[in-house]
């Protein structure tokens, strides 16, 4: 009995990992799109997860609502901090503060 338990919450500790991950990699994804569309570079080995919670989805299923803190550069020498909170695999809200944009 001790056994099957012990093996249980290994396979869901292993399971919570991976998806850690491929969640990461869609908050970078995300990231990257958001940064780009203000004209600003995502500094990506800089996303990391803050939080993590149960949340519901639009259709009142339990999901986990996990959010990200990232820094992007207009210039390459300034840093600001930003973040986006997913729900499962969807983009629920960002935020990206005002900057000056650089003139060329």
């Amino acid at each position: 009995m001790l056994e099957s338990l012990l093996l249980a919450l290994l396979v869901l500790a292993a399971w919570f990992w991976l998806d850690t991950i491929s969640k990461r990699e869609i908050a970078i994804g995300y990231g990257r799109d958001l940064a780009s569309r203000c004209n600003l570079q995502l500094l990506d080995e800089t996303v990391a997860c803050n939080m993590i919670r149960l949340g519901r989805d639009s259709r009142g299923h339990a999901q986990i609502a996990r959010l990200y803190e990232f820094e992007v550069s207009a210039n390459g020498a300034d840093r600001m901090q930003c973040n986006l909170q997913l729900l499962g695999k969807q983009l629920q809200t960002w935020h990206i503060p005002p900057y000056i944009q650089p003139t060329q």
